[in-house]
């Protein structure tokens, strides 16, 4: 089936507003992109607010980094995506912002990795800390690629966040998932306490995933205590 441009540059422009309206991006961060074809990319352009693009602004770019077409400046975060999609097959959308709770759980070190709500269980399961690498470079990917097989959400240390999925808009709802779950622990924590499911109501959940079309490993890599059947 031949790609629709059109109608993913679409999509993009509109995510671009609902994570700058949401305050998960400020001034000109993050980017956003997805993948055309096995050899194409459409890509958010840097020194542009997320919140102010129009379709036309987007990039292409191939599997090396060469830019296609578009007139904008091409984002040095290029390669961060283009790596994910070499590495997960199964991803066609990539979406970066900083949304203030999860990249304060980025910042403080602390991985969100207890099992509470059952819609981020089923949706995410746990999100690691992803060691620093400096912005724009291979070593960024470097540190991402040691959890991109297992995850679909990663908190990047001293960052942001990063989210990945089977479209657009996937990767959005999944970045919308992790700023509410770590908005929710962190309220949880400042009441006092953060009450867990037990594994077997937590496997229960994770379960439930084939039916929402779910790997049912991904997220789980920290819980090792989990025994699945």
């Amino acid at each position: 089936m031949k790609p629709n441009i059109p109608a993913l540059r679409k999509e993009i422009v509109e995510v671009g507003k609902r994570i700058y309206n949401r305050g998960y991006v400020a001034s000109n961060d993050g980017n956003i992109s997805a993948r055309i074809d096995k050899d194409r990319i459409l890509i958010t352009p840097t020194g542009v607010s997320k919140g102010f693009m129009a379709p036309e602004d987007l990039l292409i770019v191939d599997m090396s980094g060469k830019l296609l077409s578009g007139k904008k400046k091409q984002s040095s975060e290029s390669n961060m995506h283009i790596q994910v999609y070499n590495d997960r097959p199964d991803v066609t959308s990539v979406c970066h912002a900083h949304p203030p709770y999860s990249t304060g759980f980025a910042v403080a070190g602390i991985p969100l990795d207890k099992m509470i709500l059952p819609e981020v269980i089923i949706a995410l399961g746990t999100v690691p800390i992803v060691e620093y690498g400096t912005t724009g470079t291979d070593e960024l990917y470097g540190m991402i690629s040691k959890y991109v097989q297992d995850y679909d959400a990663f908190l990047l240390a001293n960052h942001g966040a990063l989210t990945i999925g089977s479209s657009v808009l996937n990767a959005y709802h999944k970045m919308e998932t992790l700023e509410h779950a770590a908005m929710i622990q962190f309220v949880a924590k400042q009441l006092g306490k953060v009450n867990t499911l037990n594994n077997k109501q937590t496997n229960q959940l994770i379960d439930l995933r084939a039916k929402f079309g779910i790997r049912k490993d991904i997220g789980l890599k920290l819980t090792g205590k989990l025994k699945r059947k």
